[in-house]
């Protein structure tokens, strides 16, 4: 079965304190896979990442299983499933991403608000990147829906920011997604998060670059 290539969600979360007030160990586990989630992402070749993913899945699976009723828990382990899928590709990476579809999902049920929006980001990265039907469940009217919501939310999110102007160029919309773009890396990096903003940004430069380039392409053959 080909598929199209599937992009992770990716959208680390901005854990504010705040979240986890009534349990500190959930806090701390979650600040660990994140940290985990930006080394794998950001500084382990491609090529090595699906293996290196998989301690952090053993984790974040161990982790829901503690606090199954826990939304933060429940985008936790989607992240790090949709990340592997992205660099393990074919029929695995769709059942992991079937699977984080389905934590997030039951996550929105349950607060869709939690950790600045971070449940709509990463379900329009999802919408927007996987198949559509009938091999898997993409939609892009979700994804521009969910990613919408996302933003309104945290309109300053480097996250949103950066996964809308990423869905905005794909569809040739290349104004507003430069707009977008801007945002994303106009934002500070967020206190203890400087690691996943760091490579957030450099994926946001690499994208501006693809924008600029799609749109000498468009001018030259005009």
């Amino acid at each position: 079965m080909k598929t199209r290539r599937i992009m992770a969600t990716l959208c680390l979360l901005a854990l504010a304190p705040s979240a986890f007030a009534n349990d500190a160990s959930l806090m701390s586990a979650i600040d660990a896979l994140s940290h985990g989630w930006a080394k794998v992402n950001y500084q382990i070749p491609k090529k090595e990442r699906a293996t290196a993913f998989q301690p952090l899945i053993s984790q974040a699976n161990s982790l829901l299983q503690t606090y199954p009723d826990a939304p933060e828990a429940m985008v936790m382990d989607a992240l790090i499933l949709s990340s592997t899928a992205a660099v393990e590709g074919g029929v695995g990476a769709l059942i992991k991403v079937n699977e984080a579809h389905e934590l997030l999902l039951r996550a929105e049920k349950i607060n869709p608000r939690i950790l600045d929006g971070a449940v709509y980001t990463c379900l329009g990265s999802l919408y927007a990147k996987v198949p559509g039907w009938p091999i898997s469940f993409g939609d892009q009217d979700k994804a521009r829906k969910y990613l919408k919501k996302a933003l309104k939310i945290d309109p300053k999110s480097i996250d949103a920011n950066y996964f809308y102007a990423d869905f905005l160029a794909d569809k040739g919309e290349y104004a507003q997604a430069l707009t977008h773009l801007q945002l994303a890396l106009q934002a500070p990096l967020r206190a203890g998060r400087e690691d996943a903003d760091t490579g957030r940004r450099d994926e946001a430069e690499k994208l501006l670059d693809k924008i600029n380039l799609a749109r000498g392409h468009e001018i030259a053959a005009h």
